[in-house]
């Protein structure tokens, strides 16, 4: 139930945004951008620095986590670019565009999605889901979604509706297969996603700055360098142990 009403909640944020936009002047428009964009390079920062720092026991401050976000998005970056996923999505886009004759679809559609199924929300609010049915945490995110998909709508266009699709797959993929991945998912690895994820959001803001043109979906296989750094390192410690 929290992931369809997460779904619905970023499909009619982003309608309501879609029909808000039509009264928005193209100025109007480019400074909302350029807000939208510092906006999600803040929370990027934020995510990120978060996600590396932790609280001893004597109350101290430490950071970690430097290494292995530089080895996803390098790794990461090289096989996204390899494997061309930002092109690959992109073409599906204009094809898309082409057939409903709606301009902006890739770019509303891949940063909307990248930014409503990167974090720890999404993940420990699906695996609550299919653990205990408690879908409080879908909910709160249901409505943070809501509210950032009627501005992503209004700025992006008609892209950010179809978000929803790769949203309900996602969580709903991680709540039916909640049994199995519980178990696997450390505290450790579950920091590691979220440190890499709120670093591909960063570079989403960076996009809408317009300071530099990032391929942002080619950076998603980063996401995967600290799920199997994580299963991996402590078997390698073992072994060497």
């Amino acid at each position: 139930m929290g992931t369809i009403v997460n779904a619905a909640a970023v499909a009619l944020g982003g309608l309501i945004g879609l029909l808000l936009r039509r009264g928005i002047s193209e100025k109007l428009e480019k400074t909302s951008m350029k807000m939208l964009g510092l906006s999600v390079f803040i929370i990027g920062i934020n995510g990120t620095i978060t996600s590396m720092i932790t609280i001893g026991e004597d109350g101290a401050l430490s950071s970690n986590g430097s290494l292995l976000l530089i080895a996803s998005l390098v790794i990461g970056g090289v096989l996204g670019e390899l494997m061309d996923v930002d092109g690959k999505l992109n073409r599906a886009g204009k094809r898309i565009e082409a057939r409903f004759g709606k301009e902006g679809f890739a770019k509303g559609f891949i940063n909307a999605s990248l930014i409503y199924c990167i974090g720890a929300m999404a993940i420990i609010g699906a695996l609550n889901d299919g653990l205990t049915g408690d879908s409080s945490v879908l909910f709160i995110k249901s409505a943070l979604d809501f509210v950032c998909s009627v501005i992503l709508g209004s700025t992006l266009g008609f892209g950010v509706i179809f978000a929803a699709v790769p949203v309900f797959i996602y969580q709903g993929a991680i709540t039916l297969f909640a049994g199995f991945l519980s178990p696997l998912i450390s505290g450790d690895m579950l920091n590691g996603i979220c440190m890499v994820g709120y670093a591909i959001v960063l570079c989403i803001g960076i996009n809408f700055l317009e300071f530099t043109d990032i391929r942002t979906a080619n950076l998603l296989p980063a996401l995967l360098v600290p799920v199997v750094y994580s299963l991996v390192s402590p078997v390698v410690l073992q072994y060497v142990g």
